[in-house]
């Protein structure tokens, strides 16, 4: 028999039969029309794994839970469970001829045993069945280690199922069956909503169950307490350093440039001109006018002048080039810090410090870190 070449290039001999194509793989949507029957697989394929494990033909398992007997077959939940082929693997060593084997899978509800073994042949549930048996299809989908199963539970829970009332609950399965993600957001939920959380039912099972994990959770309130605390208080300090910046940025404007009614004697004023772009001009233009007239100027005599001493002092100790600086006594402050005592001097340099790495923060400064430190 001679051979000749399809198009494809391939050898094939004249008297083979054709080969028939392909079967097209239209598979269903994750969520059909009806938005309740969710499957992995196409609709005939599901239709026939059904009908195999409804009408239990040639059923070898008897699976005993607490009110009924599951018929099924063990090729089936040997290839979608490790631990169902383990079980049946010893079960037909210990005996030459197995005909039937039992397993007794009880402590659930009978309606999740069966959902969760329809999910096995046909890889598909009702969306109302696993509202309803969540979570002992999560147990079982991590004791016999099934994970796509776990990782739908998982996602139900996540997205829809997971509330107040039983987020305890959901807290202490997700621990034990090895669900981290979802451990993490029970644990945001219950820490965010502690009073209403601590009143359910669940947390009340738990306080006598597991005291040691109630205790935990307790002492990981505190700790998110103080952090809050201490973020806040982090703020605060941040927002002084930042003002306190903007107010030396004021003082060079105001000394320099001069602003609407005060400035340099050789500058010309105007106090109908818009108002400038320094939030902390206003209020440090009353003080420079005060400290400009006041009787008792001097370190610790008025409490406005004292401000004002430390405003240029701090300056001073920002100033690049005390030379060419508008702002008064900016070189005197310059020379006194050189003889200042280190204890005093230390302070400053970690004050000009935290001012200048908040500004940095938020955008490029204006002055410059002359002292490393």
């Amino acid at each position: 028999m001679g051979s000749s070449f399809d198009e494809s290039g391939m050898a094939v001999k004249r008297d083979s039969p054709v080969p028939p194509p392909l079967p097209a793989t239209t598979l269903m949507t994750r969520k059909p029309p009806s938005g309740r029957r969710i499957c992995c697989v196409s609709a005939t394929t599901t239709e026939i794994w059904d009908s195999l494990f409804d009408d239990a033909y040639r059923a070898d398992v008897s699976i005993h839970t607490t009110h009924d007997i599951i018929y099924a077959h063990s090729s089936i939940l040997g290839l979608a469970s490790p631990v169902f082929r383990s079980m049946f693997k010893r079960k037909g060593k210990s005996k030459k001829q197995v005909k039937q084997f039992t397993v007794p899978i009880r402590g659930v509800p009978t309606e999740a045993v069966r959902v969760f073994i329809r999910f096995l042949y046909s890889s598909c549930y009702e969306e109302e069945q696993m509202e309803e048996h969540v979570l002992s299809l999560l147990v079982l989908s991590h004791s016999f280690v099934v994970p796509r199963l776990k990782r739908e539970c998982v996602n139900q829970l996540e997205h829809k199922f997971l509330n107040i009332d039983n987020v305890v609950d959901v807290f202490q399965l997700a621990l034990l069956c090895d669900a981290p993600r979802l451990s993490i957001i029970c644990h945001r939920l219950i820490i965010k909503n502690l009073k209403a959380v601590s009143l359910s039912d669940g947390w009340k099972a738990m306080k006598e169950s597991h005291p040691v994990l109630e205790k935990e959770l307790l002492a990981t309130v505190a700790v998110e307490a103080n952090m809050q605390k201490e973020k806040e208080k982090k703020m605060k300090e941040r927002k002084v350093y930042l003002e306190l910046y903007e107010a030396m940025e004021a003082l060079v404007h105001i000394c320099r440039d001069g602003c609407r009614t005060i400035g340099p004697h050789d500058k010309d004023l105007n106090k109908h001109q818009d108002p400038c772009n320094y939030e902390a001009c206003k209020g440090l233009e009353s003080l420079v006018r005060h400290f400009a007239g006041c009787k008792l100027r001097v370190p610790g005599g008025c409490v406005h002048c004292k401000r004002m001493w430390q405003l240029l002092e701090l300056h001073a100790r920002l100033c690049v080039d005390s030379n060419v600086c508008r702002v008064p006594l900016c070189k005197n402050f310059k020379e006194r810090a050189k003889k200042q005592k280190k204890k005093d001097d230390i302070k400053w340099k970690i004050l000009v410090k935290k001012i200048l790495r908040t500004k940095s923060i938020t955008g490029a400064p204006y002055f410059t870190l002359v002292t490393s430190f």
